[in-house]
C-alpha cells in the first residue's frame, strides 16, 4: 500500500515536471518560460584596481556561470537578450588581513564589489539592483602577484556565484 502512494506522488510530479512551465538547466534552476537568452555587457572597472584586465576577468566568469553552465545563449546586444546583467565594479582593495609576529602580513585580503542589475526585456523594473562582494586571502610572501591575481579570481568567481544564484533564486 505504501508504495501505491510513492507511484502516485511520483507521477503527480512528473505530470508537473512535462507541463512545459518551465525549462530545467544544467545547474538544477528552472529557466522561466521566454527567456532563452541574456546580454552580459563588460562591467566598466571604476575601481582603479590597477588590475587593467579586471573588467574581462568578471565578464568571463559571468558567462561561464550564466551560459556555459545553463541553457541560456549569449545574446550580441541587449536589444536580442531576454534577460540584461549590467553593472559596474565600484571597488577593489588588497589590504593586510593578518599579521605575523614580526608585524608583517601573513595573510593579504582582496576584496571586490560590484554593483548589478538583472532585468528580463519584457519587464519595465529590474528584478534586482544589488551589491555584490567577493573576498579571498592570500600569502604575499609567496609570489605575490601570481597571488593576489589568484585572489582576484576567486573573489570575482564568488561574485559572479552570487549574481547567478540571485538570478535563479526567481526561477
Amino acid at each position: 500500500m505504501g508504495s501505491t502512494k510513492y507511484r502516485l506522488l511520483a507521477a503527480i510530479l512528473l505530470s508537473f515536471t512535462l507541463s512545459g512551465c518551465l525549462r530545467y538547466s544544467f545547474t538544477g534552476a528552472s529557466i522561466p518560460e521566454g527567456v532563452h537568452t541574456i546580454f552580459i555587457p563588460f562591467f566598466p572597472d571604476q575601481s582603479n584596481s590597477g588590475l587593467g584586465d579586471l573588467s574581462n576577468r568578471l565578464n568571463e566568469a559571468l558567462i561561464d556561470r550564466f551560459v556555459n553552465q545553463s541553457k541560456l545563449q549569449l545574446a550580441n546586444s541587449e536589444d536580442e537578450a531576454d534577460a540584461v546583467l549590467d553593472g559596474v565594479i565600484a571597488s577593489y582593495g588588497n589590504r593586510p588581513f593578518s599579521i605575523s609576529g614580526n608585524e608583517q602580513a601573513s595573510q593579504n585580503e582582496v576584496a571586490i564589489t560590484v554593483r548589478a542589475t538583472f532585468q528580463y526585456a519584457t519587464k519595465e523594473k529590474p528584478e534586482w539592483s544589488k551589491t555584490f562582494s567577493g573576498k579571498f586571502t592570500y600569502d604575499p610572501a609567496d609570489n605575490p602577484i601570481d597571488g593576489e591575481n589568484e585572489a582576484a579570481n576567486s573573489a570575482l568567481q564568488q561574485v559572479a556565484n552570487n549574481m547567478f544564484n540571485d538570478a535563479v533564486s526567481n526561477w
